[in-house]
């Protein structure tokens, strides 16, 4: 069973201790009601991972722990064969004693696009929404954040997540098995990121005022979605799917988000980065066993999703509150 004891300790001596007069009912209906099949099986294999004492932890410029010099092959090749058990690896890509896990997609080539346009994080308190397994949550670590927490409710990530932390062993670096609607209004982070969330959302009105909700004043917003190009007015709402996912709601054009966070009462907008998902971003490896990007492009018009939608392309947007 996963407990969320020390995560409680910690906020209660911190700015978000008036989170624990939600948080701990909802950690506990989940884990009572809302466990995966698969759960019990996960913690086995967390629980089989193997101890080191990492030689060099590297969270500014990677996620890197420890060397391949700390395990001998059989260590390495048991340690391989029990992460490979929580695929599909989505996020990435991390280095543990060795061991690369070749991820789905280059979350690295996000982060070097963002991280030159962010506010300094050392000393702060960071959010990220909708973080998958936790890789940003790392570089935010190490571009110095002092308490870094994540929320995704897909549990396959909390236990990828775990793996992860079982190596690096960092208690400010938290991943949380929620979703954004059950946030309360925490005002309490400096810097909130959402990155590849908002176009999952059927109100995505709401869903900017429930960011606003978890920021300070003057506090700083990373958002980066799907869009589509056009004027303010331009908001593609794509059929049953969009490159195979079911679940896409507004793919906006840059100028209308900028109009939406606007509306929503945020300050000092901007588009930092505009980029056409590339298929060396997101990617087969041997750490997946689905479909990935090339698969839900037209195979004739690579401009093309396989549904004629115009192909993903990616911004970046950074407010105030």
């Amino acid at each position: 069973m996963t407990h969320f004891n020390k995560f409680y300790q910690k906020i209660a001596s911190n700015r978000l201790s008036h989170w624990l007069n939600t948080l701990p009912a909802q950690l506990d209906h989940w884990q009572k009601n809302e466990l995966h099949g698969e759960y019990k099986h996960w913690q086995k294999t967390l629980a089989a991972l193997p101890k080191a004492q990492p030689s060099n932890v590297d969270l500014s410029h990677s996620v890197t722990v420890g060397s391949k010099a700390d395990f001998n092959e059989g260590q390495h090749k048991r340690l391989e064969n029990l992460l490979k058990k929580f695929k599909p690896w989505r996020k990435g890509p991390y280095h543990i004693h060795g061991l690369h896990i070749d991820t789905e997609w280059r979350s690295d080539f996000k982060w070097d696009r963002l991280a030159k346009h962010i506010s300094d994080l050392s000393g702060k308190y960071v959010l990220d929404i909708g973080c998958g397994s936790g890789y940003h949550l790392w570089r935010m670590r190490g571009a110095g954040a002092k308490f870094v927490v994540g929320i995704d409710p897909t549990q396959l990530f909390l236990m990828q997540f775990n793996a992860v932390q079982h190596f690096i062993q960092d208690d400010t670096v938290n991943l949380l098995p929620l979703g954004v609607e059950q946030l309360p209004a925490l005002n309490a982070f400096d810097t909130v990121f959402a990155m590849g969330v908002l176009y999952h959302r059927r109100s995505p009105i709401d869903f900017l005022y429930q960011l606003k909700a978890q920021l300070v004043k003057g506090g700083e917003l990373i958002l980066e979605t799907l869009i589509v190009d056009g004027d303010e007015n331009t908001v593609l709402v794509p059929g049953e799917r969009y490159a195979k996912m079911r679940n896409v709601w507004f793919l906006p054009s840059s100028q209308a988000m900028c109009a939406w966070l606007e509306r929503c009462g945020f300050t000092n907008i901007r588009v930092v980065n505009t980029d056409i998902t590339a298929l060396d971003e997101q990617r087969k490896t041997d750490w997946i066993d689905t479909e990935s990007l090339s698969d839900f492009l037209d195979p004739q018009d690579n401009s093309k999703t396989i549904e004629g939608y115009p192909a993903p392309q990616r911004a970046i947007f950074i407010a105030n509150t």
